[in-house]
């Protein structure tokens, strides 16, 4: 079932204001825990927030997809 253009920024808004942060502080608290438990370098720790940074758009591009555009169903 596609979203509708309303949805989509509705989600959209809800995923930046909230899943965004609280994706940020697993990130963070991810990477803090294998520079503690296993003593990772500045390379790995800077791959795994690469990786990270790029994994959660992937999932989530159909929502943001159009959403700065206008609507295309709106009336004249």
């Amino acid at each position: 079932m596609a979203l509708s253009y309303k949805a989509r920024r509705r989600w959209s808004l809800v995923i930046l204001l909230i899943a965004l942060p609280l994706y940020i502080v697993v990130a963070v608290n991810l990477t803090d825990w294998l520079r503690t438990r296993y003593d990772v370098g500045f390379l790995t720790e800077l791959v795994v927030f690469i990786v990270l940074g790029i994994a959660w758009v992937l999932p989530l591009k159909p929502i943001f997809r159009g959403v700065g555009q206008p609507d295309p169903d709106a009336r004249d």
